[in-house]
């Protein structure tokens, strides 16, 4: 009796062992590597529709700005795929998630303005179109543009 009983346990250990090992292998093959999906970059850009590079101009100019691959959005929410303009006066573009600043020479277009009147000292200058999400949050360098002009006496 004592036999029957190891033969019986002994069987029902191993068996328990295979099935556990096929359920592992079985769950396995189901599983699916997930990865982290990277941020779709987005193509477009931002440009000046005008003036343009190398421009003689007055000390009062309309610039007219343009961007492609994104909506222009006035100010507040941060939409993807939206964002409004900004101008930058003798400066270089802002690092990508930095708030472009609001002084004399980040000009905020936070309404959705696609153009505007700038005036400038008689010189050169370069003006950086600089395009932002809905809390001036720069997309950095690959949505800026910069051009030189020449503002005449």
């Amino acid at each position: 009796m004592k036999k029957l009983f190891l033969v019986i346990v002994s069987a029902a250990i191993v068996f328990s062992c295979s099935t556990s090992q096929k359920s592992e292998e079985a769950n396995n093959e189901n599983v699916e590597e997930v990865s982290a999906e990277e941020p779709k970059e987005v193509e477009g850009r931002v440009y000046f529709i005008s003036p343009a590079e190398g421009d003689t101009l007055e000390s009062n100019f309309t610039i007219e700005m343009g961007v492609e691959g994104m909506e222009i959005e006035p100010a507040g929410e941060i939409i993807e795929g939206k964002g409004h303009h900004h101008l930058i006066i003798d400066g270089s573009f802002t690092e990508e998630g930095v708030i472009v600043p609001a002084d004399s020479t980040h000009i905020h277009y936070g309404k959705g303005q696609t153009s505007a009147e700038v005036e400038l000292t008689p010189g050169s200058h370069t003006l950086t179109l600089q395009f932002a999400n809905g809390i001036h949050a720069s997309f950095g360098e690959k949505w800026s543009s910069t051009i030189s002009v020449f503002v005449k006496e």
